[in-house]
């Protein structure tokens, strides 16, 4: 049923559509489940290309036979802010996880990365996160590592002198930059090839084929990124001036 644990036999179905190559929405639908938990069941059992149902089974069967001894320490008994229901929000935290690992990230700096977005200070220290994610100093360090070279997060002092890594808006627009001035790099390696291996060959015709489309698409990174980036800055249900278009009443 929507809402409860999967069994084997629909992990059975979910093996047998990612062989047939469907979507994950599709999965989801013949199943009758959300998108999100079909994605999160592939991506914390192998991805799209080693899941097995049988070794996904008894994964979770493993999770829960250890998780059941510390039930009463788990974050689900931590009193949450804004009477949020913790058992929704560390299901949530664990499907956004789950998406920002099938966007590259490892499961370390997914889990750092959703512990600050959903955090409401949007900043937390080194201790606070290892602590809220019950792992070693030493994997959040090389986490945060990753992330700041990413510029997905950033690095301030506190009042305490301690470091506290940060999560606000304009890091996506910074990251974006960031993203865009990588292709940068290629965009001049490939042409660099295109004078080394001749101009009319056909290997530098490709490169420079390449060349020329990261350079379109860089462009245009930039400059969507620069056009949107008052968006962040925005509150929802507010314009950028705070003015309010009058309606067919107001006329």
């Amino acid at each position: 049923m929507p809402g409860g644990r999967l069994t084997q036999q629909e992990r059975q179905q979910i093996a047998l559509g990612l062989a047939d190559s469907l979507p994950y929405a599709e999965i989801a639908r013949r199943l009758d489940r959300p998108t999100s938990t079909i994605t999160r069941e592939v991506m914390r059992n192998g991805g799209p290309t080693a899941y097995r149902a049988d070794l996904a089974q008894r994964a979770t069967e493993r999770r829960a036979h250890r998780r059941r001894p510390a039930s009463s320490r788990g974050p689900e008994s931590v009193p949450q802010p804004h009477g949020r229901d913790a058992e929704a929000v560390a299901e949530y935290e664990e499907t956004f996880t789950t998406v920002l690992m099938a966007s590259g990230l490892t499961k370390m700096t997914a889990r750092v990365l959703t512990c600050l977005f959903t955090t409401d200070a949007g900043s937390l220290t080194a201790s606070q996160l290892a602590q809220r994610l019950q792992v070693s100093p030493a994997s959040i360090s090389k986490a945060i590592a990753f992330l700041e070279s990413q510029s997905l997060v950033r690095r301030e002092r506190d009042e305490r002198r301690r470091d506290r890594y940060v999560v606000d808006d304009e890091l996506f627009y910074q990251a974006t930059i960031a993203s865009a001035r990588s292709n940068d790099q290629l965009v001049e390696t490939a042409r660099q090839g295109v004078a080394i291996l001749g101009p009319h060959t056909p290997a530098a015709i490709r490169l420079e084929s390449i060349a020329r489309f990261l350079d379109f698409i860089s462009e245009c990174i930039t400059r969507a990124a620069e056009q949107a980036r008052e968006v962040l800055h925005t509150r929802p249900g507010t314009t950028s001036d705070d003015t309010v278009e009058p309606g067919p009443d107001h006329a």
